[in-house]
């Protein structure tokens, strides 16, 4: 985002934190909140993750007294979280304790980024402490055996409209991914998830039911790993987390595997067009999901690309043809619709499956040439 609008000693601070906070952090509906100083941004909603969900912070600077520590407003629900007050004695009285907003100082650009990580951390601690106090035998016998794995996340969600539910985050495969991709350009560390969410409120059952799971992953993983490929095992009546994990991890670790030999797979199947098509005008040199090409039909020049899946080659790319010369009423290259129908085999040789994709263009290339001067010929 643009830091223009901010004063400098926020400017900063802000781009400090985005830099080196460890996981995406967003912000968003930057304002003003001065009368004096109308055009200088000095508050903004910050979209922090946790637990696989985004909490949505406020903080609040004063452009008219700089010096001054910013607030920081939570949400509705948590109206009980007060990170820098600790209970004192059995009258239920309170009182501060020494933390980021004590000694504050504006100059500092690390500043906004200790205070967040520091809230961050009481923030979990507090939903660790609403969660191990729900009155829920099953709840409590599934912490007493996950607690020791590193990483997990819970959150206790309740309101007047829903059912009270607790909702776990739970890091799988102790592995670098990261490391595992040649040149690869991901900043962040890429992690995979199990979302567990237990319903609240049932003693224990002799067989009580499944919670609700479901993968998640780090949004740039996709790239490599498609999670929504993967089908969850089973889990047997009486099952608890600490006997399913396992599981889950032994074959995801298989499918990460595999996704990384895929690279190879796709680029040497980009590699076996070049001869026939020619050099790639630009190819995707990281996870080779995508290459594109120039094809001379006569005097006729159009671009192909191609987009290759993660599933390749059990799933065939998808072509689309842009024309060089011809443009609709917006301006813009003419493309054709992606095409997804030709033949195709994934048992096939690699420099089979190239032949056979340059055959079909013979045909598919005229028959956009057609198309776009048939379009042409309209406007």
């Amino acid at each position: 985002m643009s830091y223009d609008g901010f004063p400098p000693f926020i400017s900063a601070q802000l781009q400090y934190l985005l830099n080196h906070y460890p996981h995406t952090i967003q912000i968003e509906q930057a304002r003003s909140g001065t009368r004096y100083f109308p055009g200088s941004l000095d508050r903004f909603t910050l979209l922090i993750p946790y637990c696989l969900d985004y909490m949505k912070w406020d903080v609040i600077y004063n452009a008219e007294f700089p010096l001054a520590a910013p607030d920081v407003i939570f949400g509705a629900e948590d109206e009980d979280f007060h990170p820098f007050h600790v209970l004192c004695g059995e009258d239920g009285d309170s009182r501060l304790v020494k933390n980021s907003l004590t000694d504050w100082n504006n100059k500092d650009p690390t500043r906004l980024l200790a205070l967040v990580i520091e809230l961050r951390d009481k923030y979990r601690s507090y939903q660790e402490k609403r969660v191990g106090e729900v009155d829920d035998d099953r709840l409590k016998f599934e912490i007493s055996t996950i607690v020791s794995r590193e990483g997990i996340e819970m959150h206790m969600s309740s309101g007047v409209e829903k059912p009270e539910e607790v909702k776990f985050a739970v890091p799988l495969m102790n592995m670098n991914i990261n490391k595992m991709v040649p040149a690869c350009p991901w900043r962040h560390p890429q992690k995979i998830y199990l979302q567990v969410i237990y319903p609240v409120g049932r003693k224990y059952a002799p067989s009580p039911s499944a919670p609700r799971l479901k993968l998640m992953c780090t949004p740039e993983l996709k790239a490599l790993f498609s999670i929504d490929d993967v089908k969850l095992p089973s889990w047997l009546d009486g099952m608890c987390m600490a006997e399913y994990l396992p599981h889950l991890e032994e074959l995801l670790q298989r499918q990460v595997l595999e996704a990384v030999t895929l690279i190879d797979v796709r680029r040497q199947f980009i590699e076996a067009l070049a001869p026939l098509l020619g050099r790639p005008l630009e190819a995707d040199p990281v996870f080779c999901r995508k290459a594109s090409f120039l094809v001379c039909s006569g005097p006729f020049t159009i671009m192909l690309h191609v987009f290759l899946s993660t599933n390749f080659p059990k799933q065939q790319p998808s072509l689309m043809f842009q024309s060089t010369q011809h443009f609709n009423s917006l301006g813009m290259p003419v493309k054709s619709p992606l095409i997804t129908e030709y033949p195709w085999s994934p048992r096939w040789e690699t420099s089979q499956m190239a032949d056979r994709i340059s055959d079909f263009l013979v045909d598919e290339s005229l028959n956009f040439k057609r198309h776009c001067n048939e379009s042409h010929l309209q406007h």
